[in-house]
């Protein structure tokens, strides 16, 4: 079996730590070395990972603990950070101790689209866990399963010693003790979305006293947590991993009392005088006075046939964050010309024999912020094919190579690839909308504010005297914030704005309506 593995929390922090404080680190390097006697696992074809962008076990009985520690003169900025970092994780994982969120085992076979979810939740969750490939019937059988087509793979296990075969994420978050109902019938703000966007608005919320209750799908943090590293967010010379800007605010809105519920999907709204009651998938009713859509978008696709065939299994969305590391030295496949597309070729550089971006427009130069495209053109074994699209993916269990044609040239090329990286910007998530009469543009975007009036009018059925909020839907009381909203600038710090903004007018709309 191949294993991928992270520190265990909070186990062999302290080796970590002691390996930062004797300067055995490597500061400049995102990946953070540790010599071979300090690694979690020696065995035979074992790879240990330590991340210093990995958080301890989240739960919101560990409030972080902040380090009063300062570096001295003499560091270098990325050795005093790795410092402090290393430092906030160590009281971190301490304060965990008593947690009941450990750690897991994941047993998958390679290709496995389920074992690509749970890896991808995990990793955006920031839950340190080890990826154990399983590539015969012998392995599977020594694991207590018929074999390698086994129904119950892939497994997770946790260190209790118990096992769960094909888990759903509910099943995972259950076992992680994070999957809870809402504690109160009624709340004074309803976040649907927990990306930057509606986390800034439960800490905003919850921290002004209004009862704030978040519902979010998938993982905390929506797409910015599959982010490698974020470098132009305000605040943070360094960068920082989307997954831990996520956890980060999670802590604040839970430090401040809002109740996160994970897994958990809004799928119809009922609107009536006061109250805003969002249905989730389940059957559980969401009351509340106002509410905040913060759902974000979806992952576009290709539209190519086989593409269903390959998602998970050699087609991945987004930057691709908890794949990187599993490529192995193979040739890398990136479709897009933002910077996301442009962030996940830097990423997969540290990891792949070769990374080529396959994008549409001239150059990169239009679409993506001025450091990246420097990066990109600095790194050796990253190409750039403009003028290019991916016109068709073939392979058999799991993708195995990929049709890029020119489009000027009007002629084609096959690499050979099974790491195909789509990053072409998303769907906003509202197919909900449309039932509950809430108008969208074209696009499925939430209509907002003065976009909504139409010859200087209010929209036809708006009952208020006023005009609606800058970021009031159609229907008063309902707000967007972030990627979902029409016209939104769609960059994280932007989302984290509008966000903390949309609480302002929740404010005004339960003073006067």
């Amino acid at each position: 079996m191949n294993h991928l593995m992270a520190f265990s929390w909070p186990a062999n922090i302290r080796q970590l730590q002691s390996v930062v404080e004797h300067g055995a680190i490597l500061c400049d390097d995102p990946l953070l070395r540790v010599p071979p006697e300090l690694m979690v696992d020696k065995r035979p074809g074992t790879k240990a990972l330590s991340r210093l962008d990995t958080a301890p076990p989240r739960s919101s009985a560990c409030p972080p603990q902040r380090s009063n520690r300062r570096s001295s003169g003499s560091e270098s900025t990325s050795c005093a950070t790795a410092r402090r970092t290393v430092t906030q994780r160590v009281e971190r994982a301490e304060s965990c101790s008593a947690c009941s969120i450990m750690s897991a085992k994941l047993y998958g076979r390679t290709g496995s689209a389920h074992a690509h979810a749970i890896r991808d939740f995990l990793h955006r969750s920031d839950v340190p866990f080890e990826w154990i490939e399983v590539s015969s019937d012998d392995e599977a059988r020594a694991l207590g399963l018929d074999g390698l087509n086994d129904p119950r793979l892939p497994m997770c296990e946790f260190p209790d010693g118990t096992r769960l075969g094909h888990p759903t994420i509910r099943q995972i978050t259950e076992k992680l003790g994070w999957f809870r109902d809402p504690s109160r019938s009624e709340y004074d703000v309803a976040i649907y979305g927990a990306g930057p966007a509606g986390l800034s608005a439960a800490v905003y919320s919850a921290s002004e006293g209004l009862k704030t209750v978040v519902i979010e799908r998938w993982a905390v943090g929506g797409q910015a947590s599959s982010s490698p590293k974020i470098e132009n967010y305000l605040g943070f010379p360094d960068g920082l991993s989307g997954a831990d800007l996520a956890e980060r605010a999670r802590e604040q809105a839970c430090r401040f009392g809002a109740e996160i519920l994970i897994a958990r999907e809004g799928v119809r709204g009922e609107f009536s005088a006061g109250k805003r009651v969002g249905i989730l998938e389940d059957g559980t009713k969401i009351v509340a006075r106002a509410a905040i859509c913060a759902t974000g978008v979806t992952y576009k696709r290709l539209g190519l046939p086989n593409e269903d065939r390959f998602v998970g299994a050699g087609v991945y969305y987004g930057a691709g964050a908890s794949e990187a590391a599993l490529c192995g030295k193979e040739p890398v496949v990136i479709v897009g010309g933002g910077n996301s597309a442009a962030q996940a070729a830097i990423h997969f550089a540290k990891y792949a024999r070769r990374v080529t971006m396959v994008v549409r427009e001239d150059s990169l130069k239009s679409t993506v912020s001025a450091y990246l495209v420097d990066r990109i053109a600095s790194a050796k074994n990253v190409e750039v094919l403009t003028n290019t699209e991916v016109v068709a993916l073939d392979g058999d269990e799991i993708l195995r190579s990929v049709t890029i044609r020119n489009r000027n040239a009007n002629t084609t090329q096959t690499v050979q690839t099974r790491w195909l990286i789509v990053c072409i910007g998303g769907l906003p998530h509202t197919e909900w909308a449309a039932a509950a009469g809430v108008i969208r543009d074209e696009a499925g975007y939430l209509v907002t504010g003065a976009d909504l009036q139409q010859n200087g009018q209010p929209p036809q059925g708006w009952p208020l005297d006023r005009a609606p909020y800058y970021l009031e839907t159609n229907v008063p009381g309902l707000f967007a914030a972030g990627d979902v909203r029409h016209g939104s600038v769609k960059r994280c710090a932007s989302a984290v704005g509008e966000g903390a903004m949309a609480v302002t007018f929740v404010h005004r709309y339960l003073a006067n309506g």
